[in-house]
């Protein structure tokens, strides 16, 4: 028998043997012409398993009282740990001490844990406390504002931190640094690196016109957040 007519007596055989090896060459010629099909590396926002919105959301500490609020348009709670993904936070955290106000601040985006304990404050954060006068000495305590970004908070404890550059003002007294930790519970700010700025008097900065952080150049990209 010639080659010619096995062909023909045994023509299904041999289409399968031909599309077995046309398949993978088709496959490895479009892949050498095409190159290597990219990573599709995009890990999209948690799934959520309800949304709020127009909705506030309360912290309260060891002792039962309230240290944090937190007010948004909309409020994303992720399915598998039960967080809060939080649009255009508005927060207050309140202040320990009789007579002192509370501080008032807003950021782009915020997260809560479940419980509570942790959150985040992500983009551009303003703080601001109104100004007050001292129940022990009646001295005028001026207003105090706070620029920075990328905030990290522990609300059961008024304790906030950040590693990113941070702008303080109080009254016309400026301060500037990189990094800052706070604990509210005593009105403690402190600035961790690169710290430079101007100090008034107490009795100088109560008359001055207090000063705005966003006013300032150097908060320009850290704090203009509300």
């Amino acid at each position: 028998m010639n080659f010619r007519q096995y062909l023909r007596d045994n023509r299904t055989t041999v289409a399968i043997v031909i599309l077995a090896i046309a398949a993978p060459a088709s496959w490895m010629l479009q892949r050498w012409v095409a190159g290597t099909t990219p990573v599709n590396d995009f890990v999209g926002p948690p799934i959520a398993d309800y949304v709020l919105y127009n909705s506030t959301v309360w912290s309260y500490d060891v002792n039962g009282l309230l240290s944090f609020t937190m007010s948004a348009p909309r409020m994303d709670r992720r399915a598998g740990d039960e967080s809060m993904y939080i649009n255009t936070p508005v927060f207050d955290i309140k202040s320990k001490k009789p007579g002192v106000p509370d501080w008032h601040g807003n950021a782009p985006f915020g997260w809560v844990n479940k419980s509570g304990t942790l959150m985040q404050l992500n983009g551009p954060v303003y703080m601001q406390r109104p100004a007050f006068k001292q129940s022990a000495t009646g001295v005028l305590s001026p207003m105090a504002t706070l620029c920075t970004s990328n905030v990290t908070g522990w609300p059961k404890e008024n304790r906030i931190q950040t590693a990113d550059p941070a702008v303080m003002t109080q009254g016309a007294s400026v301060m500037n640094g990189v990094g800052m930790r706070a604990s509210l519970n005593d009105n403690h700010l402190e600035l961790l690196n690169d710290v430079h700025g101007l100090l008034y008097s107490s009795q100088n900065n109560a008359a001055a016109k207090p000063v705005d952080c966003r006013s300032l150049a150097p908060a320009a990209s850290i704090g203009k957040a509300g």
